[in-house]
């Protein structure tokens, strides 16, 4: 039997990153053009004008690459668990963030592009309202489902610290 968590608010838990994304070239408007243009399906089988254009933009999409890797550029998304994070540069710097509370639904936005590098932006709703959103995740409906359960859990383990401090006191 598990011991009941006593004297233990849920902002005193330390705080511990869970999953860290990098945004791939979709979240640059280069980046979704050359996902635009590799998305052509003229063609008969692996010949078309799409896959040839694929072939045709590799040095604008390795530029696009390398610029987010840029010092002074590069991001990445930080789930932890209490909040979702954009850190910023080399250092991890904090950027944007917003709580585990702060959002009551996830969508996923796919714009033009980013369909074909299997990307998309996450925005993250409260009551309708965007209140954040990170552009190009890879596999967004992966890092949406991660969210959601990272959300539910939280909220979980807030409601068995608050019941647990109502019958102790």
């Amino acid at each position: 039997m598990s011991q009941p968590i006593t004297g233990v608010s849920p902002s005193e838990l330390s705080e511990v990153s869970c999953k860290v994304v990098w945004p791939t070239i979709g979240a640059l408007r280069a980046g979704r053009i050359v996902g635009q243009l590799s998305g052509l399906r003229f063609g008969f089988g692996v010949f078309t004008v799409g896959n040839l254009l694929a072939l045709a933009t590799i040095p604008v999409s390795l530029v696009v690459f390398f610029w987010q890797l840029m010092p002074f550029v590069c991001r990445r998304y930080t789930l932890t668990n209490r909040r979702i994070i954009v850190r910023k540069g080399l250092s991890a710097v904090d950027g944007p963030w917003i709580s585990l509370d702060d959002f009551d639904a996830v969508r996923v936005d796919v714009r033009p592009g980013q369909a074909w590098l299997h990307a998309g932006d996450l925005v993250f709703l409260h009551n309708e309202h965007e209140v954040l959103r990170l552009p190009g995740v890879p596999r967004p409906e992966t890092f949406r489902q991660v969210c959601l359960t990272a959300h539910a859990a939280h909220h979980s383990v807030r409601a068995v610290i608050e019941r647990q401090a109502a019958s102790a006191a």
